[in-house]
């Protein structure tokens, strides 16, 4: 069951709507301040195509926080992954309770390291894994091989501050607290 956090949009059409996040200790939602430098440089930084019109991926969503932050500035649409199921029950009740989300947001019960093929291509993914676990370059690599990935996505990766550096050029990197963020294209991924 998901429990009501002090969790919320911090921008957009649905800026100060309450999300929820998934009960236990397996998810850790991107904290607010976190989100809202994260989505000031995607909107304003002279790399990036901005935010309106994106197709969007949530890899490891949890919360979904990021996805619906993406949706309320103006993504056209946006899919969720998690497999933890409390995850999936925080991702139905913030879908449901943002108006006209569920007709551009996708969920799947998916692993981002074993995702299933896709229709169509992302240009704005978010990974955001467990710390420590891992994950970023196995995600990757199965997202690009089942069709996820759109040649020049923005890559957005979270991780814990003493991470090493995912392995392509990097467009930026900032440190909030506990967080590390990581910002490059798809492309360089491959490099």
């Amino acid at each position: 069951m998901a429990r009501a956090a002090s969790l919320r949009i911090v921008g957009g059409v649905w800026r100060g709507r309450a999300l929820v996040a998934p009960d236990g200790q397996t998810t850790r939602p991107t904290a607010e301040r976190v989100r809202q430098a994260l989505f000031d440089m995607l909107a304003h930084a002279p790399w990036s195509p901005g935010i309106e019109g994106r197709i969007v991926l949530d890899a490891f969503a949890g919360s979904g926080a990021l996805a619906l932050e993406a949706l309320s500035r103006g993504a056209a649409h946006a899919t969720l992954f998690d497999t933890d199921r409390a995850a999936q029950a925080a991702i139905r009740a913030n879908i449901a309770g943002l108006p006209g989300a569920a007709a551009r947001a996708t969920w799947l019960a998916a692993d981002a390291t074993r995702p299933p093929r896709s229709a169509f291509a992302c240009d704005l993914v978010f990974l955001d894994p467990p710390y420590a676990a891992g994950l970023i370059d196995p995600a990757l690599a199965a997202l690009s091989a089942a069709g996820w990935l759109a040649p020049g996505a923005l890559i957005v990766a979270e991780t814990g501050r003493e991470a090493p550096a995912p392995a392509g050029a990097l467009l930026a990197e900032r440190t909030h607290g506990a967080a590390r963020l990581w910002v490059w294209r798809y492309e360089e991924v491959l490099s």
